[in-house]
């Protein structure tokens, strides 16, 4: 349990150093509005697909389940992997899950490391 807290802090600190950047240089304070809004309905998807799946009733689908830790997400999602046991054991999810992480801290290395400039010489 500890691997796994340390873990989440860990890929946390990149993006939560960056929402703090934002905020207190900027005065951004929708960054960490929006990764905190979509941690609680992640959280919330994830239980209710969970009950869903125990028993009966229309199930969360994994694109929107992949839509809402893309949006923000990811942490409240893994924490709700571990609370709830929930597709952690389905690997073609968790293969998806662990891209859009990698997304994140990508554009926060991107971002915070390089400038910004990495990204915006390769996509824009």
């Amino acid at each position: 349990m500890r691997t796994k807290l340390l873990v989440l802090l860990l890929l946390c600190a990149l993006p939560g150093y960056g929402v703090a950047m934002l905020w207190l240089r900027d005065g951004s304070w929708w960054p960490a509005a929006v990764y905190a809004l979509m941690c609680v309905v992640t959280v919330l998807l994830y239980w209710h697909d969970k009950r869903r799946a125990k028993g009966e009733g229309q199930r969360t689908p994994e694109k929107i389940l992949h839509a809402a830790e893309l949006l923000g997400g990811w942490p409240g999602a893994l924490v709700a992997q571990q609370a709830f046991r929930h597709k952690t054991r389905k690997v073609s999810y968790q293969a998806v899950f662990w891209c859009i992480v990698a997304l994140h801290e990508l554009f926060w290395i991107d971002r915070l490391v390089l400038g910004g400039n990495f990204l915006s010489r390769h996509f824009y």
